[in-house]
Parts: structure tokens; sequence; C-alpha cells
């Protein structure tokens, strides 16, 4: 399932994004919505009831109405504070990102800061799978996000990558990390959706194999050798994978860095 940022209206998406209270509220219709405030009802409680529902049922779970209710509200009631589910989830987007750090800490060597940015937007997103779910095709362009982007900017400069070349290796970060992290979050959903352990999965598949290709080994020797290799719990293997796929860009940006 994928979705799309910013299909709200434009004006008040970002004015809820970036902290405008002077935007009247309107409803989903684009009128004024009603006066007065709700006690206990706020955009932000509002943002934070449509993350705990989609972090513990998922993106297709989401929905003004189940909002409403796990706030103990109907769907109208939240329409004079968010306009629609689609500027709800600019608003859960963003907020979400907000939990990383705003700027680097302190490193004696850019590998250090980038590599902490990775591992901390990674842990992000395995928080919240459900944002791994909403295409970066159209950013929300929040102050969080924007953040994020800045963040990594500011890890990388010491670098001093030509322009071009510090465009290619931001994409080529974010995107590395926004994949491996869908794959944890993929295999950590499997077992769940299809009934099946990961282990069982395996083991079946394996044994079958043996008996279909006794030669498997001669007909994929490098194959074969990178499996034995391997080892450990498959999320631990899928850590190992990250780190060391991680210092292999890294190391292809300080390449890229010298010859700048």
């Amino acid at each position: 399932m994928t979705v799309y940022a910013g299909q709200g209206d434009a004006h008040r998406s970002l004015a809820l994004l970036w902290g405008r209270p002077d935007e009247p509220p309107t409803g989903r219709d684009g009128r004024p919505g009603r006066s007065g405030p709700k006690p206990g009802l706020s955009t932000d409680t509002i943002v934070s009831a449509g993350i705990t529902v989609a972090d513990a049922e998922g993106m297709a779970a989401l929905s003004m109405r189940a909002v409403g209710e796990r706030l103990g509200r109907t769907a109208m009631a939240l329409y004079t504070y968010v306009p629609g589910k689609a500027e709800l989830l600019d608003l859960m987007h963003d907020r979400v990102l907000a939990e990383l750090p705003a700027r680097p800490a302190p490193s004696e060597h850019w590998r250090d800061a980038v590599t902490a940015w990775a591992e901390e937007l990674s842990a992000c997103y395995l928080r919240h799978p459900w944002v791994l779910q909403v295409s970066q095709a159209r950013p929300v362009l929040g102050p969080a996000e924007l953040a994020a982007m800045e963040h990594l900017l500011s890890a990388l400069r010491p670098a001093g990558l030509a322009p071009e070349r510090l465009r290619g290796a931001v994409a080529a970060l974010w995107q590395y990390v926004r994949g491996t992290a869908a794959t944890t979050a993929d295999a950590r959903g499997a077992a769940a959706a299809t009934g099946v352990a990961d282990e069982e999965w395996w083991h079946t598949r394996s044994a079958r194999l043996a008996e279909l290709a006794p030669d498997f080994a001669q007909r994929f020797p490098l194959l074969t050798a990178l499996q034995s290799a391997g080892g450990g719990a498959p999320e631990e293997s899928g850590r190992e994978a990250f780190r060391s796929g991680l210092a292999v860009l890294l190391d292809g940006i300080a390449a890229s860095s010298a010859t700048a």
C-alpha cells in the first residue's frame, strides 16, 4: 500500500505543519470550522492519536473515524482542527521525523556523524513502519522533514563533496536507509501476516531445494559461499548487512571527496 503526501489543501496543510495559529480552521468542505475549542481536543492530540492508530494497526486502519474513536469523539469533531485524512497524514509524518535529533552530535569524523544519522533514521522508521508506505515522490515540506535533510547535509559538509556529488550522496544514503528499514519491517510482519514463522519457511524451502538441486553449491558457488559466511538470527544478520552496506556507501563518499 503506497500513499502520497501533500494531497490535502496546500494552504491549510502547510499552515498546520508550520504552526501558524493565525490561519482559521476549516472543515473538509473548505468552509470555516466550528468556533470554540473542545476540552481535551487539539491538533496535537489528534496527530498523536493518529500515530497511535497507525503504529498499532497499520496504514490501512488509519481514518478520521478510527482516530476519533481512539479519542472518544466522532470523526466530525476532528474536522475543526484537521481538515481531513490527507492533512492528518502530513502532520503525522512530520511529527514522527521530529523524533530525530535536529543536528549532528559532535564527532571527530563526518563518517561517525553520518552513521549516527543513518542509524537514528532507521530506528525511527522501524518504530513507525507505516511511514515507509508514504511515497517520497512528493515531500511533506514540514519543518521536521526538512530538518532531517539539513542534519544529513550538516553531517556530510566536512566531506567536501562537490554539489552534484553531494546530491547523489544524499539520495543514496536516504534511499539506502529507507530500503533496508522496509526490508526489516516486512520481515517482522511476515510471520503475523502469513502464519508461518521465518525458521519454518526457510527450513521447508531449503530442504526442498536440496532435493531438487543436489548440485546447488556447484551451480551457484559464489552465492553458496556468501550464505556460508553469514550467520545468526535473520534480524541480527540484517543489522550486520545494514552496517556493512552503509560502510561501503561511506567508502564511496570518501573516495568522491578525495577526487573532488
